[in-house]
């Protein structure tokens, strides 16, 4: 029971995947960030995020898009963040100039031109669920590339207790064994 975020690369993907898991998990709550949302609709959709829900929602949302910075759903308002892919922006000319640029100073053209900006959307949108001292929560990196050195030698020191996960099973049993020990926490400050 919690409010949860999935980011997923773009809202083709978004539309697949949301109709998929309302489909497969019809008692949750789902809603999905729309292509041209005004402010009003903006409100309305992050009111959804209430602070000691009782049921669960899972809201699916555009990695690099409006709900992946800037916003602030702190304590029980979002409990978990799901991040589908590395977040690599799409071929460009001027991503490709970046490209070569850096490809011919140093050899990292593909680093500068993609893999940063991508990584930058990832960490954006890991961070809204962290926003104060007493947030706690999950956050899911759900691409193999995560696990790659190139990747993992990106993140931030505070990550680096990350766990891989091989199996459904598996990533249960650590998500379990995560609310239990920040149960074991909060009941002994009590």
């Amino acid at each position: 029971v919690g409010n949860y975020l999935v980011f997923l690369p773009s809202y083709s993907y978004l539309e697949t995947v949301q109709a998929a898991f309302a489909a497969a998990y019809p008692q949750l709550k789902t809603i999905s960030q729309a292509t041209q949302m005004d402010e009003i609709q903006r409100a309305e959709f992050l009111a959804q995020f209430t602070a000691q829900p009782t049921g669960t929602l899972v809201g699916f949302c555009v990695l690099g898009g409006i709900f992946s910075e800037g916003i602030d759903l702190k304590g029980e308002r979002l409990i978990g963040v799901a991040i589908v892919g590395v977040g690599l922006p799409g071929l460009s000319t001027e991503r490709d100039l970046v490209r070569d640029y850096f490809d011919a100073q140093q050899g990292t053209g593909f680093q500068y031109a993609y893999q940063l900006p991508g990584m930058n959307h990832v960490l954006q949108a890991a961070g809204r669920l962290i926003r104060g001292s007493h947030d706690v929560g999950v956050i899911l990196l759900l691409d193999q590339r995560f696990a790659s050195s190139r990747y993992t030698q990106l993140f931030p020191a505070h990550w680096q207790h990350f766990q891989r996960c091989y199996s459904v099973a598996q990533l249960t049993n650590q998500i379990d064994q995560f609310w239990q020990m920040v149960a074991a926490k909060n009941k002994a400050l009590d």
